[in-house]
């Protein structure tokens, strides 16, 4: 009998992040944005799409998901709304000015401000297109300047103000020295928020706390920030690639980029736990949960290994 109370003794010394909530839900359900689908996709017939590891890396944490449709109408939106208990905003390839990705995004997020101005707590997440969408909606107008920054892995440049933000103060200071020294986020975009646009722009440097930098060389651009005021965050790089996407030579699999990602989702579905949203019965929950739905295996075709259609 030595050998398993050993083993539970050391997993009580395993530094986990902080999941104890006073109120809000233990079961929580949180919203992923779909996007268009590309004319180069495989699947002609679907409207929308939304990459699988961003299910995974919510449900990693303990939480479920509703798939949230493009093209729906303002009211439904609304409903929605105050029946999950955050949104996450994937990243991909659509505009964030055109797209119906944009325009649901923008309702969720006025609805995000109006609620949390109230005292009713709903978080987003932003990861890469996502984190590019919340920019664009804070600033109100195109801001973002090209880097060289696809197919790419690099530590972090955590700011002063990253050891107290609410996203990172739980974080054990060992997985903090992993972030700012291995090549552990991974980096697939080509538009960034340059460190000088933001320090130029009102808008965005009143609202976000900026908590990491990269450069690629030349410019240097935010890669982690959080709202002030409203629990609203984004990352440009893609935490949810490190356990779950395989297609690429440049996807950080080593145990410390899972371990760092397991933080990131926790963090995010604990905020989520502090919503006091919810459906009117479970089984209003159950009828729209993405459980509904099967993921497509697309193999090396895509930079994700498989695919959820609608």
């Amino acid at each position: 009998m030595r050998a398993p109370l050993l083993c539970c003794a050391l997993l009580t010394l395993l530094p986990l992040p902080n999941l104890s909530t006073s109120s809000g839900s233990a079961r929580p359900i949180i919203g992923i944005l779909s996007q268009e689908v590309s004319s180069y996709d495989s699947e002609p017939k679907a409207e929308s799409y939304i990459a699988a590891s961003y299910v995974k890396f919510v449900e990693s944490a303990g939480a479920r998901v509703v798939p949230v449709m493009i093209n729906q109408t303002e009211e439904e939106y609304k409903e929605l709304f105050n029946s999950i208990n955050g949104l996450l905003l994937p990243g991909g390839g659509v505009s964030i000015v055109t797209s119906g990705y944009a325009r649901a995004a923008k309702i969720f997020y006025n609805f995000a401000i109006e609620a949390n101005k109230r005292g009713d707590y709903f978080p987003i997440w932003g990861t890469c297109l996502g984190f590019e969408q919340l920019a664009y909606l804070t600033a109100q107008k195109p801001i973002l300047v090209n880097t060289d920054t696809t197919n790419v892995s690099l530590p972090l440049n955590f700011t002063n103000e990253a050891s107290g933000s609410r996203m990172f103060k739980d974080f054990p200071a060992e997985v903090m020295q992993m972030l700012a020294t291995e090549d552990l986020t991974e980096n697939s975009h080509m538009w960034s928020v340059s460190v000088e646009t933001y320090n130029t722009n009102d808008d965005l440097r009143k609202f976000y706390k900026v908590l990491s930098t990269n450069t690629d060389g030349k410019i240097e651009f935010i890669s982690t920030w959080e709202a002030y005021d409203y629990p609203i965050y984004g990352v440009q790089w893609h935490p949810e690639k490190n356990p779950f996407e395989w297609t690429r030579p440049y996807y950080v699999h080593t145990s410390n980029a899972v371990r760092a990602t397991f933080y990131f989702a926790h963090f995010f579905v604990n905020e989520a736990r502090k919503s006091l949203h919810s459906f009117e019965s479970e089984e209003a929950a159950r009828k729209l949960l993405i459980y509904h739905h099967s993921p497509i295996y697309t193999g090396d075709n895509r930079a994700f290994e498989q695919i959820y259609y609608f």
